[in-house]
Formats: structure tokens, C-alpha cells, sequence
């Protein structure tokens, strides 16, 4: 048969771990104990596999973990989440799926605790076979009689389960639907008269045990059961009839004995008993040439030295078993242990245990004794040769430059090396094993990590320490790293152990008919592939075997890699590879002949080893046309490859599941290193014969460095891990730990073993994602080849040039983001104008985007009509650029680097090449984007004079009003103001201005930046007041408009006092004659304090545009009077916070007059009341009742606040008390504030105030006078009110004695002159004389007016006479 490898790939690597359903019982008294988890085992490892596959379904895996208390199905034909299930006990050895119906998918399993389950998985085609978060009842539980139950466990069908017992008898149980009642019948091996004659001739107790039981593969309607049991007696059973055949084996091969040869030892004694454990021993099975089942069992011979057991074969006769054929297994089978086996078309598969691993052995079915030897032999297939990190290993890893951290991460987290689970189980372990020493951690225990390889990184080895030599301070280096070497390779042998248990075989089958046999592991999952030639090169010689004669050349390489030894092989390799990546400029024979000088090959290399290898190259002749051959074996490809597949085929091909690719990818990788040795091998071989090199065609020797360039490139890739292929959100949604929910659905469920275990997403490879870019085929080799073939790495011919396939091949690598990878491999390809580009495109995803434009505006040459490419530069070149095309000119690859920088938020050289796309543009070329791009990343990055020298030079003057206002915007956010003054703006003053005035009057004049305040400073430097003063004005109405806060009014008040102040002095410096400003009536005016007087309207009112608004005019003075009204509600709020809060900051003027009086704040009152043209009536009313409680309380009115008056530093140097200063300070504020022109109300007022507080109190002298001279009539009115006769007399006597005076020195005699208020002074004589109690005083003061009435009286009747 062909031969063939196994290729594998981790389960945990694959699929994501899904929250499992957790199953109940209905039995009350189920104690479940939680699953002992052993350092080298983890619980995720299966102790139970099988494979189930239909056309409908697919192909499923059933797995048992966690101790047997996890049920898993994974589905291998789709991507769908695996199905988990928890059991409350132990399954039985064997569970099993059936479809029913094609409706249905039955899981029928057997626990310990004696229950039957049946778990129903409805299947509809089209749709996902399940869907693990659904909300439905899985499963069905049925109680057996005999409560708990031990042993095996076959699924005939839907309806009948067999389960064997102690002694070697079944217990049957059949449902006649399905539902959850079954029928229980149980059926002994013997007779009773058989049992008597056992007895008389016991044998070894236990030896009826059953240890092997088999039914026919569903579908069938054979309903018998064959057993095997310890004492290697085969049984059938039937439903009726129970133990209907029974057959003896031997424990050796008939005709043939135990007996060694002469060179062999002694074999050992065969066992009477087989061991007790479960074993897959049976398979029946229908050949493909008749009806009639057959069965084939397995008797392992463990003391054999030629095989490890044999096999016999039977015919099911009715009820007889007649055997037809024994046949032994093959030769490398001995002190092997058989897992599984399986009959697939007439062809035998078995799966061994080899020293811990996998070995596949196939053989056609020999039917009788005589085929036996026309069928052929075994034919043997194992996984392909691996390195394996032993300490010897690890010691290599050392001999190339690096750290050694970070050359043994970098070798286990190679795919394929450990699956995640191992990484994950030993790093916990390790963790575990640090933090059992004592305290203090170091804080790498303590950290949380998002990644398994983060926390290897970071914990493996940070318990090792540096120390220093006690005696001279110096740092123990050596020590530190051979200490963590020791650390590193303790964590690793934790790795490999774990690994070991986790590749222990399970079982054998096949799936779907494209993808061959499958091998399925504790946590892997393998298939059975062919070889190609390099794989099976690499077999033969490692293993000493025996090559055609075509591949002696071959033998020849790897021998002489053998002898030359590690060390030296190290650093060929080294160097060898340092050659590669370099760009060459001699001949190939020169280069290499030098490098074995510096390498000082004569004298490291054996002279023996050069004796041999003369000897056997005098025995090839050509030994050029032997290395073309041996370059034909690392780049040749099956022949099915090359076939080219039409539409319909690629159309029709099935999307391969992602097991199937990881295979693919499993299978790439294993060639790969195979072709990489013969490659490493053949190049050594050059340096070792560098002497013969300049007789050798130099197209040979180039092509097999583009060869070694090509296998050593895909080396690379191949051992890089690809991380985690779930997003977040996709985990969430796949059942992985999501947080809050994940949480709240274990509180719900109760269940503690739902957190068993850990969770893992899928890891691939990075060939595993590479093959889905590239597409994928099923079938190995084929889908393998394809890929190698597709990427074109091994199709060069010439190391000077970069191709079309390998260029395409970086340009995805970066593409997929791995851009560390990507960058290597770029290293190894010469700088041709595609390489550059996909480097330069590379440099730009990394952020350096100096070097990535440096990259970039070199390759414009490549472009226009006067371009140099060759037609092979064009085409790779092309390959990797949008469309798959060449740009015709510069200008078109100026315009896609700027777009790439702006994609990648690189402003600055996005301007860059604009501008160079700019100078290169054709004309009639509309460039208005361009200037647009141009001028913007300019502001962006604040070179405002160039963005506003752009601007300027933009021949598109809608471009121009578009850009202006985001240059200025940016400018002010960038508090640039000083800059953008200093632009002149020729020709757009009137856009900067509306630009700047909009936000003025938009934006919050709280935040930066101020418009208002920058349009000011723009009107300002341009000598326009009048405009300035405007945008000031508008500031503060803004401020005011918003005063709604109590909170923020002391802010906003001096923010809108500054604007004032600003504003009257802007508005101070226009001409006296027209210091006024028009705004147009908004319905912010009209809460303003006072009216404005709107604008004349002159323009007949059908002139007007629609929705004209009017205007008001705001001089000068009203500026003045907003500013003292804000300023004065800012005092009083200064004074009494507490009006904040009772929301009377905004107060009349009145109101806030009267406050700052009744504060006391009388100069700052009088100010306000002056500046606001408010009556200070009450003020003054105030003013004197203080001075009146100064005269008659002093220290209460001290005790007051009087700093606005008393206080002050004038007041404080006159002479005389408190009482006397009021007064004074009184006389001069109504000799200041009061007068003709208030028509001395405010002096009234004073009178009013004493006369009220007490009239018996005479008032003072300078206030009584100057009443008396102004307001004669008044002052005796006031007297007669508040009854102050005395008074009145006296005054009524000074006011005639005084128009008597003016009598006589009138010239010219007139009525007005003689007039007197003759009616009041009648009312003081009636009041006079009406009082009783007038004093002396008064009445000789009443006498004297008399006497001064009549004499008054006598000199008008003379002034009438003389005038008659």
C-alpha cells in the first residue's frame, strides 16, 4: 500500500470551550465527588472517543472527559460550538450516537449511579446540527432496577442498549418507543447444567469477565452481541436466545510458538487471564463480496517478540461462529499496546500505542488462511519526525544568538509543539509550585494576564534572582542564567509531559469520505495521510532505512550533516542564512568560497569526513545534474496539483471546516521542515566543495540559494503562531466566560461543575490562516501542495528577483496584521520596487511613517511614460497595488500614497504628497479636493502661515470662503491669535470678519477660545472703533442673556463689567459727534433696564427686505449707565450674598439704591443713584435719621458698618464726634446732590426726617437757612404741619423782614415785588393766636409780626398810591 504519515492537530487549539449543560437526576441521594485533576493529566484530556458520521450529520466526535463526567460533541464537518454535557456520576464505557429517522440524533450513555440517558439532538438540514445556549430540554433519564452498575456499555440502536455483567452475563434493555420506559431482561453465558460442570473445573476467578463487547455498525437489522471475555472466549448473543455460540481462543497464533531465536531473549510467560481494564478486541463488520457478518477479534500476545497479538477472523453461520482466517500483526507492533481497530472496505486500520504515541498499521482482510500471503504485508504509518525539546535540544537552541527566555518561548509556543491546554495546565502549575514557597511573591504571581503566552513570558523564571558573590560584591551572571536555564527547562519538561499523556491514542475511524481515516487522541485529532517524496525521504533516512538508488545523493547530503556535528552545523546554518538576506553583487561560486575561508571550514571539518565524501562523490559523476534532482525533490509538488480546476469545481467545493485546514496547515508545516533539511543539507554541501564551485554553472548555484530562500521563508512562517481567531464579542457568543452573564447563568443553574475545567478559544497557525486566504482543497497531500504551490516561494529561479507570488505573499502576511512576520520575510527578498512597496506599506501600518514616505516618493520613478521597469518588475509590482494595475502617471500614485497616509491618520504626509500630486497634475484637472486636503492638513498640524499661504494661492475662490473659517477656527482654538493677526487676508477681510463674527455671536462666551474678544482685537488693529465697541456690547449682552445662575453671577458680572469697560473706551475714541452703535432689536432688548430709541426709518417701507428686523441705537451714555447698573448690583451682591440665593441680584435701580443706603454704603448709594439718575429721596431721608441716632445713640450706630461714610479717610480728619462728622458729611452731600435743579428736594426730605423724629428738636441752622433762602414757604408749611407755631412765627417773620429788605432796594417797583403768600401768613396768625400755650418767645415774636404785617401794609398802600 502507498505509504502514508499521520499529520495532527490540537482539539483545544481548534474549538472553543463552551459552557456546559449541566444534567440533572432525579435520584435525591447522588453524591458526586469532583474529579481528581493529577499534575500530568488534566481533566480536559479524554478518556473515551468515538467517531459518528452520516450524510445528513457529518462527521461528529464524541468525547468523555473530566473523569467520565463530561460528555462532549464536537461536530468535525462544520464550525459550529461544541455540545457539552455534565453528569451528575461516572459514564460507562461505551456511550454512542445513532440518527433516527434522519429526524433525530439519539446520545445514549450509561452512569455508574444506574441511570439510562438519552439525549435527543433534533437535526434539520440546512440549519446547525444544535445550538449549545439553547433554551430546551436535552436529555431523558431512565432509573435501571438494578441500581448501580458497573461495567460495558453497547448501543445496539435507538431501542436497545446492552450493558455486560459480573460473571460474563448481559443485561439487556429495550424501549418499545422513545420515551423513557425500557424493558430489562438479563441473559447468562451457561446452562445451569454448563454452571455445575464450571464448577467441578474452575478456573481462574474473574476469567468469565466481559472486557470486549460489539454489535453490527448501525444501520442494520442484525440484532445479535459477541463478547469477549478475559478468558478469551468469544460469545454471540441473540435478543431470545441469549448465549447462542461460544468459540475459545488460544493465547498464541496457531502454528506458531513463543519460542525466541538464538539472538532474541527469552519471551515472556503469556498471562492465562486478559487484563481486566475495557479494550477495544472486536469488530464486526459485512465485507463488500457477500452478506454474511463477520467478526474479527484481537488476542494480544504481550510476551511475544514477533508481533503484539494476532487476529482471527469468523464467520457468523446462523448461530455458529466459524473461524476462516487467523493472521498476525506486523512486526513493529511488538511490546505495543492495540487502542482500536476498524474494518473500512474490506481494509484492515489499527490503531497502536506506541511507546505513548500513535501508530497506524493497514492490511487488507485476508478472507482465508491462503490470502494471507497474496494480500501483502502490514503497511506502517506514524507521524513524520519532530523536534522534540529535550535538554540535548535545548542546548542548540543556545548555540544561536539570543536569550535564552526567548529562544525557549519562541520554541514551545511553535504550532503543533503544546496545545493550549498543555501551556495552560503547566503554567498553573508552575504558578501553583512557586506560590506553595513562602512569601513574599514575586508580583508576576499576583498579575492577571489576557494571554497564556503573556503569563509564560512573565512567569516562568521570576523566581530566579541575581545574587552576589558575600565575599566581592560581584554579580553572580553565571549563576543567574544557569539557574534560569534550569528554570525554563523544568516548565518545558511540565510541557512535554502533559503532552505525552495528551497524544495517548483513543481510537480509529473514518469520517467523511474526502477526508480519509482519522486517529483520535486524548487531545488531538489525526489523519491519515499519504507521503510525498521529501516526507518520506526524511523517513527513510532517519530512520537508517534503505533508499532507491536515485536518492543515494540525498543519503549522501544527510550523512554528511550528521557527521559535521551540531555546533559547526549551528553556525553553517547561521551564516548560511545571513547569505541569503543579503543582496549579491559577485558570483555565487566566489561568495561561498569566501565565507568557508572566514568560517575556517578546512580546519573544523574532520579530515575524515572530507576522505568520505570524495570517495562517494568520485562514485556519482554528475553531481550537478543530482543537485538539480535533489532541488526537484524540496520544490516538486504532486502531479494532481498543477491540474487546473474549472468554474463549477471551485463553485462546488464544500468550505472545509477548520479542523480540515489546521490539518492542512499541520501537513504544510511537516513538509516543510522535511524539504528545509534536504535544502540546509545540499547548501552545506556547497560550502564543504566550495574549492569545485567555479566549475559549476552559475544558474545552478543561484537557483538552489532562491530555492534554500524560498523552504527556509515557509520554515519561518510555519512555526508562527497565528493567536486567538475569537473576538470578545465572538466568545460570548460561543459560550466562553462572558462576564456578568456567565456568572448569573452558574447561580441560576447551581451546578458547581460547570466552571470544571478551563476555557479556551481557538489558536491557530499561521499557515492555518494563510490557507484560508489562499483557499483550501480537501485531501492530503493535495490541499497541502496546492498551498505551497499557490504561494510561489518555491517557484523562483533567480535570487535577484522578487516574483509576482512572493511579493502577493508579504502583501497578505501584512494584510492579516502580522507585520513581524511579514517585516522577516520581507528581509529575504531583494529591494525591487514591489518589495519596497509592500515594505513601505508595512512601515505605514507600524507608524513610521518617515521611512514608509521615504520608500514611498522613491518609488514614483516606477511610474509615466519614462519609467525603467522590466516587464517582470511591472507584473509583481502590479500585483500588490488597487486593481491589480500599474498607475499610468506619477500624479495618480501621489494621489493613493496620500490617500494611504490619511487613512493612516498621518496628516503630515498626507500633505506632502498632495502637494507633490499638486506640482504633477495635468491641466483641466480639477484640483479643488486637492487644495482642500492641502490647506486643511496644514491647520491641522499648525502651520498656519503655509496653510494660509495655500489658501491664498488656491486659484478656487469657493474654496477659499469654504477654508477661511476653518483656519481662523483653528487658529483661535489653538490660541494662535497673535499669528492670525499678523496675516493680512488681502482681499477676504469681509469673510474673516463674518467668520469671526458668527461665532461671537454663537458661540458660549464662557469658553475658550473668546471670539469676541479675537474680532475685537482684528477691528481694533485695524482702526475700525465703532465695530469693536459693537462686538464688546454684543459680548456683554451675551453674558447678561445668560446670567441665569445665581451661582455663576459673580463670574459673569465681571466677565460682562470687562466687556463694558472695553467697550465704552473703544467706543470714547470715534468722534464725539457720533459715539453711538446700532444692533438690531433682538428679544433679548426687551428686558433691558431702559429704552433705547430705535433708528429712524427713512427708506419708504416697501424698500425693505422681507423680515427686516429694526434697529436700536446705543450711545455712549447707555453704555455708562448698563455698566454703573451692573456694577452697582455687583456691590450689593458683594455686600449681601444672601441675595444670590433669594434671586434679587437683578434689582431695580431704585431697590439697589436703597439697599446700598440702608447698608450704609451712602458714597457708593449717592454714586450710583447719581450715575443711574435715580431720586436719592429715600437715601437722604436714611442719611439724616443716621445722624439723628449719631446725636442720640452714638455707640449703636458706631457699632454698624460705616466705612462708606464715617470711615473714610476724608471724613476721619475732621475734628469734632461722630455725631458732628454725620452732620457735616450730611451738609455737604445735599450741598453736593441737591439744589435748583432738584428743586432742594433732598434738603426737604432732611427737614421732613428731623421734624418727624422729634419736632421739639430745632433742626440745624445751615440746613434751616438754606430753606430759608430758597424755600421760605415751605419751611413755614412744615413748621404749621408738625404744629411748631414758634417756628413758624419765627420764620414767617424772617421772610417778610426779608422782602421788606428787598422792597426798598427794588429800583423799579412791580407787583411781584410787593407779593407775599399773604393766605399762609394769615394761617401762622390764626394758629398763633388759637394757641394757648405759646411761650414769651413766641408771643413777642407774634407781637413783632403783627407790627411787621401792618407796617407792610402801610408802605404798599404807598408804593399804589405813588404808582396811581
Amino acid at each position: 500500500m502507498e505509504p502514508s504519515v499521520l499529520v495532527a492537530s490540537h482539539l483545544s487549539a481548534l474549538f472553543p470551550s463552551t459552557q456546559p449543560i449541566p444534567v440533572y437526576s432525579t435520584q435525591k441521594d447522588l453524591s458526586q465527588l469532583p474529579p481528581r485533576n493529577e499534575s500530568g493529566h488534566p481533566l480536559e484530556h479524554a478518556s473515551y472517543s468515538t467517531l459518528f458520521h452520516t450524510q445528513l450529520t457529518g462527521t461528529i466526535l464524541l468525547r468523555v472527559s473530566h473523569g467520565g463526567l463530561m460528555l462532549e460533541l464536537i461536530s468535525l464537518s462544520s464550525d459550529i460550538p461544541p455540545l457539552r454535557f455534565d453528569f451528575p456520576a461516572a459514564i460507562l464505557p461505551s456511550p454512542s450516537i445513532m440518527l433516527w429517522e434522519s429526524e433525530e440524533l439519539h446520545v445514549l450513555l450509561a452512569t455508574t449511579s444506574g441511570s439510562l440517558w438519552r439525549i435527543v439532538i433534533p437535526v434539520r438540514e440546512g440549519a446547525p446540527l444544535w445550538h449549545p445556549n439553547a433554551n430546551r430540554r436535552w436529555y431523558r433519564e431512565y432509573l435501571m432496577q438494578s441500581g448501580h452498575c458497573e461495567g460495558l456499555v453497547q448501543v445496539q440502536g435507538t431501542h436497545c442498549v446492552v450493558i455486560s455483567q459480573p460473571g460474563g452475563s448481559l443485561l439487556r434493555l429495550e424501549a418499545e418507543a422513545l420515551g423513557d420506559v425500557w424493558r430489562e431482561s438479563r441473559a447468562d453465558a451457561r446452562s445451569f447444567l454448563h454452571s455445575i460442570t464450571s464448577l467441578l473445573h474452575a478456573g481462574p476467578p474473574g476469567g468469565s469477565d466481559i472486557i470486549s463487547l460489539a454489535s453490527h455498525p448501525q444501520p442494520t437489522d442484525i440484532g445479535n452481541i459477541w463478547t469477549l471475555s478475559r478468558d478469551r472466549h468469544l460469545r454471540m448473543w441473540t435478543a431470545r436466545g441469549g448465549c447462542v455460540a461460544e468459540h475459545a481462543l488460544p493465547s498464541t497464533a496457531p502454528g506458531r510458538s513463543l519460542a525466541p531465536s538464538r539472538s532474541s531473549p527469552s519471551p515472556l510467560k503469556p498471562s492465562v487471564l486478559l487484563p481486566p481494564e475495557p479494550q477495544n478486541l472486536l469488530c464486526v463488520f459485512t465485507p463488500s463480496h457477500t452478506d454474511v457478518p463477520h467478526v474479527l477479534v484481537f488476542i494480544p500476545t504481550e510476551g511475544s517478540l514477533t508481533s503484539g497479538g494476532f487476529f482471527t477472523l469468523f464467520v457468523v453461520d446462523g448461530d455458529i461462529l466459524r473461524s476462516v482466517a487467523v493472521f498476525d500483526a506486523s512486526q513493529t507492533s511488538v511490546h505495543c499496546h492495540l487502542q482500536d481497530f476498524t474494518v473500512l472496505d474490506d481494509t484492515l486500520y489499527t490503531l497502536w500505542d506506541k511507546q505513548g504515541q500513535s501508530m497506524v498499521e493497514v492490511k487488507l482482510v485476508p478472507w482465508d488462511t491462503a490470502d494471507e500471503g497474496i494480500l501483502g504485508s502490514w503497511s506502517s504509518a506514524t507521524y513524520a519526525q519532530e523536534a522534540e525539546l529535550t535538554p540535548a535540544y535545548l542546548d542548540e537552541l543556545l548555540l544561536s544568538p539570543g536569550s535564552t527566555a526567548d529562544k525557549f518561548f519562541e520554541a514551545i509556543m511553535r504550532p503543533g509543539t503544546f496545545s493550549p491546554l498543555t501551556l495552560q495546565s503547566a503554567i498553573n502549575q508552575y504558578t501553583d509550585a512557586c506560590r506553595s514557597l513562602p512569601p513574599p511573591y514575586p508580583p508576576q504571581l499576583l498579575v492577571s494576564y489576557s494571554t497564556v503566552g503573556e503569563q509564560i513570558a512573565s512567569v516562568v523564571g521570576c523566581t530566579v534572582q541575581r545574587t552576589k558573590d558575600p565575599k566581592t560584591g560581584a554579580p553572580l551572571d553565571e549563576n543567574y542564567w544557569n539557574a534560569l536555564k534550569r528554570d525554563w527547562e523544568g516548565f518545558i519538561a511540565r510541557c512535554r509531559e502533559i503532552e505525552r499523556n495528551g497524544r495517548w491514542p483513543l481510537a480509529i475511524g473514518r469520517g467523511d469520505p474526502d477526508r480519509g481515516v482519522l486517529v483520535v487522541e486524548r487531545e488531538r485529532l489525526s489523519s491519515l495521510a499519504s507521503e510525498d517524496m521529501s516526507l518520506r525521504l526524511q523517513r527513510q533516512l532517519s530512520a537508517s532505512g534503505h533508499v532507491d538508488d536515485q536518492f543515494t545523493f540525498v543519503e549522501m547530503l544527510w550523512s554528511m550533516r550528521s557527521k559535521i556535528g551540531p555546533r559547526l552545523m549551528q553556525s553553517l546554518e547561521n551564516r548560511i542564512t545571513e547569505l541569503a538576506h543579503e543582496e549579491i553583487a559577485f558570483t555565487y561560486a566566489d561568495i561561498i568560497q569566501d565565507q568557508a575561508r572566514a568560517l575556517l571550514l578546512d580546519e573544523d571539518v574532520d579530515e575524515a569526513l572530507g576522505l568520505w565524501l570524495a570517495a562517494r562523490l568520485d562514485k556519482f559523476g554528475k553531481v550537478q545534474e543530482r543537485a538539480r534532482y535533489v532541488l526537484d525533490i524540496i520544490g516538486g509538488f504532486d502531479k494532481e496539483v498543477k491540474r487546473e480546476e474549472d468554474d463549477g469545481e471551485l463553485l462546488s467545493r464544500p468550505i472545509s471546516p477548520e479542523w480540515s485546514k489546521a490539518l492542512t496547515a499541520s501537513y504544510v508545516t511537516t513538509t516543510v521542515h522535511a524539504r528545509y533539511d534536504i535544502a540546509l543539507a545540499l547548501v552545506t554541501f556547497l560550502f564543504l566543495v566550495a574549492n569545485d564551485l567555479p566549475h559549476w554553472d552559475p544558474g545552478l548555484l543561484a537557483e538552489i540559494f532562491v530555492v534554500f530562500r524560498g523552504i527556509a521563508m515557509l520554515r519561518f512562517v510555519a512555526r508562527q503562531p497565528a493567536g486567538d481567531n475569537a473576538t470578545p464579542t465572538v466568545q460570548t457568543a460561543l459560550g466562553a466566560p462572558g462576564g456578568e452573564d456567565d456568572v448569573v447563568a452558574k447561580l441560576r443553574n447551581m451546578h458547581v461543575s460547570a466552571s470544571r475545567g478551563a476555557r479556551f478559544q481557538p489558536t491557530y497557525s499561521l499557515v492555518h490562516r494563510l490557507a484560508n486566504l489562499y483557499g483550501h482543497s480537501s485531501g492530503l497531500p493535495v490541499a497541502a501542495h496546492r498551498f505551497l504551490d499557490a504561494t510561489g516561494l518555491l517557484q523562483s529561479l533567480s535570487p535577484a528577483h522578487a516574483t509576482r507570488q512572493e511579493i502577493l505573499f508579504c502583501e497578505r502576511l501584512r494584510a492579516l496584521g502580522y507585520r513581524e512576520v511579514a517585516r522577516e520575510v520581507l528581509a529575504w527578498l531583494p529591494r525591487t520596487p514591489g518589495v519596497t512597496y509592500v515594505l513601505g506599506r508595512l512601515w505605514l501600518d507600524e507608524g513610521r511613517y518617515d521611512d514608509a514616505a521615504s520608500a514611498m516618493e522613491i518609488l514614483a520613478g516606477s511610474f509615466g511614460p519614462h519609467s525603467a521597469l522590466s516587464i517582470d518588475d511591472q507584473e509583481a509590482f502590479a500585483v500588490v497595488l488597487p486593481g491589480e494595475a500599474l498607475f499610468a502617471t506619477q500624479f495618480d500614485f501621489y494621489l493613493h500614497v496620500a490617500d494611504l497616509f490619511r487613512a493612516a491618520l498621518s496628516t503630515y504626509h498626507d500633505v506632502f504628497f498632495t502637494q507633490l500630486a499638486l506640482s504633477s497634475a495635468e491641466p483641466g484637472f480639477d484640483t479643488t479636493t486637492l487644495w482642500h486636503n492641502v490647506i486643511k492638513g496644514l491647520t491641522d498640524l499648525g502651520q498656519y502661515e503655509d496653510a494660509y499661504t495655500a489658501l491664498i494661492s488656491a486659484p478656487h475662490e469657493k474654496l477659499k470662503r469654504e477654508c477661511i473659517s476653518q483656519l481662523l477656527y483653528r487658529m483661535c482654538e489653538e490660541n494662535a491669535v497673535d499669528r492670525l493677526m499678523a496675516l493680512n487676508f488681502a482681499g477676504l477681510a469681509d469673510e474673516v470678519e463674518d467668520a469671526l463674527a458668527f461665532k461671537a455671536r454663537n458661540a458660549d462666551p464662557r469658553i475658550r477660545p473668546f471670539y469676541s474678544r479675537i474680532l475685537y482685537t482684528w477691528y481694533v488693529s485695524r482702526g475700525d472703533y465703532r465695530n469693536a465697541a459693537l462686538t464688546m456690547y454684543q459680548r456683554a449682552r451675551k453674558l447678561a442673556a445668560i446670567m441665569g445662575d445665581a451661582a455663576a453671577f459673580a463670574e459673569l458680572a465681571e466677565l460682562q463689567l470687562e466687556a463694558y469697560v472695553v467697550a465704552m473706551n473703544s467706543l470714547a475714541l470715534v468722534d464725539p459727534k457720533s459715539q453711538w452703535i446700532t444692533l438690531p432689536i433682538t428679544a433679548e432688548t426687551g428686558h433691558e433696564p431702559r429704552k433705547r430709541r430705535r433708528l429712524t426709518k427713512h427708506i419708504p417701507e416697501d424698500k425693505y427686505a422681507l423680515g427686516k428686523r429694526d434697529s436700536e441705537v446705543v450711545e455712549l451714555k447707555d453704555m455708562q449707565y448698563e455698566y454703573a447698573l451692573l456694577s452697582a448690583r455687583v456691590e450689593l451682591v458683594r455686600r449681601d450674598p444672601t441675595l444670590l440665593s433669594a434671586g434679587e441680584f437683578a434689582l431695580p435701580p431704585p431697590s439697589i439704591v436703597l439697599r446700598l443706603a440702608q447698608a450704609n454704603r451712602f458714597n457708593t448709594a449717592m454714586a450710583t443713584a447719581r450715575s443711574l439718575d435715580v431720586d436719592m429721596s429715600d437715601l437722604f431721608g436714611h442719611l439724616t435719621g443716621r445722624c439723628l441716632r449719631l446725636s442720640r445713640h452714638p455707640d449703636s450706630v458706631m457699632s454698624e458698618d460705616t466705612s462708606d461714610w464715617l470711615l473714610t479717610d476724608k471724613i476721619s480728619s475732621w475734628p469734632g464726634t461722630p455725631a458732628e462728622k454725620g452732620w457735616r458729611y450730611l451738609r455737604q452731600s445735599l450741598e453736593r446732590h441737591d439744589g435748583p435743579q432738584t428743586d432742594y428736594r433732598y434738603t426737604k426730605v432732611a427737614l421732613e426726617t428731623i421734624m418727624g423724629f422729634d419736632r421739639t428738636s430745632p433742626p440745624p441752622p445751615w440746613l434751616i437757612h438754606t430753606l430759608e433762602e430758597h424755600h421760605p414757604e415751605y419751611l413755614i408749611r412744615t413748621c404749621l404741619r408738625y404744629e411748631v407755631l414758634e417756628a413758624a412765627v419765627d420764620h414767617t417773620l424772617s421772610m417778610m423782614r426779608r422782602s421788606d429788605a428787598r422792597l426798598t432796594d427794588e429800583v423799579s417797583k412791580t407787583a411781584a415785588a410787593t407779593w407775599l403768600p399773604y393766605t399762609l401768613i394769615d394761617q401762622v396768625l390764626v394758629a398763633a393766636d388759637s394757641q394757648t400755650d405759646l411761650s414769651p418767645r413766641g408771643r413777642v415774636l407774634l407781637g413783632e409780626l403783627r407790627t411787621e404785617i401792618a407796617s407792610r401794609m402801610k408802605r404798599v398802600q404807598k408804593y399804589s398810591q405813588a404808582s396811581v
